[in-house]
């Protein structure tokens, strides 16, 4: 096992990494900007380097002042957590030139997934179910505008290189394509620095079901079920929960064979995520698609930790330390439901607008079946240079039923003050009754926002006057 690790990263996945590096007897190695001097990140490693100002591209985007600290610090691998340089093949190249092992796949794999179009192409190669649309090179609008129509009305233009939402756009008539491909490209180029984009059949308010797959460096290729992404605003996740909701035998083998073939087509090493759209509330054996591959660790990763009895990154450091995958398939069991709300620093009522300040006061939940990762604590700043992410809060029980109980009630236990939060809003998703009844859709937060509270109010006189 190694003896150390460089994390590059911040915030709460930091802290994560940090949790299980030292269960393990690793010595744990952290970067900070300007901005995260008191980050509890900083404080809870072994030791910390400084390696820039706020901005991101000038400290924890900066491969150049990463690899500096690596050396500085005799790191003998390197974990890139999620978000920032962990899919950018880059970075492995970098760590390889620096004799610093790379948790993770290798870069031939991040540069097989990492183009949505030339992934599909690959997937569609190799038997796994793709969305009918164009995912080709030609990029000329007139060329472009036929393939659309060929399609069927409506598609979605999507980024190549995109994520999150941007260089996306969804057209419903002929005569909207031009200026919508033009937002599309001009978004994609700003955000990414790539404009070319593919196009894909819009399949309406469908469920996203993602599948845990993990691979070592001697062959072997396991999946840790599934996770239903399905609850999302403007294709940003906001509750995530294992197993998917009215999943059936037949469903779930389906989706473990599209995931674990479309791992071994790249060669895949380490933690990898194979996303699925699926059509309707029903998730059927014949009615799901590839929609992309994340090489590196997610954000929801602890609902399937919840499940498995797994540590996800503990597996992490001993594929890369070339180790043989602590478990066979036989041996991954499903243990009842967790389910994970992501608490934001942001308004609902403004658009889920950032809120920025000192958190003067943050009481997190605890007790049974109740798991909180924070990369905060009270007194800690909330800046605007990062991600508002305060915490995952997770929730496991015997049942759907028991977990949802158990979020809904630590959510009523969470408070936040300071900056804005959105734990009302997410106390109300758990306890919706669309959501507790399991019909839920990547459209559904959008549709009962108002409900949800996602919408101006006026201000409580009444609670005022109270105070």
């Amino acid at each position: 096992m190694f003896r150390s690790v460089l994390i590059a990263n911040r915030g709460e996945v930091a802290v994560r990494i940090i949790r299980s590096a030292r269960a393990l007897g690793i010595r744990t190695i952290a970067v900070y900007s300007e901005a995260d001097r008191d980050g509890l990140h900083v404080r809870l490693a072994d030791e910390a380097h400084a390696i820039g100002p706020a901005p991101a591209r000038e400290s924890y985007l900066d491969l150049d002042r990463l690899m500096q600290v690596a050396r500085t610090a005799r790191a003998e691998c390197l974990h890139p957590g999620y978000g920032f340089l962990s899919e950018r093949p880059e970075l492995p190249e970098a760590c390889a030139t620096a004799g610093v092992v790379f948790v993770g796949p290798p870069a031939a794999a991040m540069r097989a997934m990492g183009l949505k179009n030339e992934a599909k192409a690959l997937m569609a190669k190799n038997g796994v179910p793709v969305v009918p649309g164009y995912f080709g090179d030609n990029q000329e609008a007139k060329f472009l505008r036929q393939k659309a129509y060929e399609i069927g009305y409506p598609v979605l233009i999507k980024a190549i290189a995109g994520g999150g939402g941007r260089g996306m756009r969804r057209v419903e008539k002929a005569i909207e394509f031009d200026s919508a491909l033009e937002g599309a490209m001009r978004e994609a180029e700003s955000a990414f620095g790539d404009a070319r984009v593919m196009l894909e059949r819009y399949v309406a308010n469908p469920r996203h079901v993602e599948m845990q797959v993990f691979a070592d460096t001697h062959g072997n290729v396991v999946h840790l079920y599934e996770r239903d992404c399905s609850l999302q605003r403007r294709h940003q996740k906001v509750l995530e929960e294992s197993p998917a909701p009215g999943i059936t035998p037949a469903t779930r083998e389906a989706m473990v064979r599209a995931a674990v073939e479309a791992a071994r087509a790249v060669g895949y090493q380490g933690a990898g995520t194979v996303e699925f759209l699926a059509e309707g509330v029903e998730l059927r054996p014949d009615g799901f698609w590839f929609l992309e591959m994340n090489t590196r660790l997610q954000v929801e990763h602890p609902v399937t930790e919840a499940v498995t009895g797994v540590d996800l990154v503990e597996w992490q450091f001993r594929v890369a330390a070339g180790e043989r995958l602590p478990k066979l398939q036989n041996e991954i069991r499903l243990d009842g439901h967790a389910v994970e709300a992501r608490l934001y620093a942001e308004d609902p009522e403004r658009g889920f607008l950032p809120s920025t300040g000192r958190l003067y006061a943050l009481g997190l939940p605890e007790g049974e079946g109740i798991r909180v990762d924070a990369g905060v604590e009270s007194g800690s700043e909330v800046t605007p240079y990062y991600d508002p992410m305060l915490a995952k809060v997770i929730a496991h029980g015997r049942s759907r039923e028991a977990a949802f109980n158990r979020l809904a009630k630590a959510l009523s236990e969470t408070v936040v003050i300071g900056p804005k939060s959105n734990v009302a809003f997410l106390r109300a998703l758990a306890s919706a009754p669309e959501v507790r009844e399991g019909r839920v859709d990547t459209g559904l937060i959008d549709r009962e926002l108002q409900v949800l509270g996602g919408a101006p109010r006026p201000a409580d006189h009444a609670a005022a006057a109270r105070a």
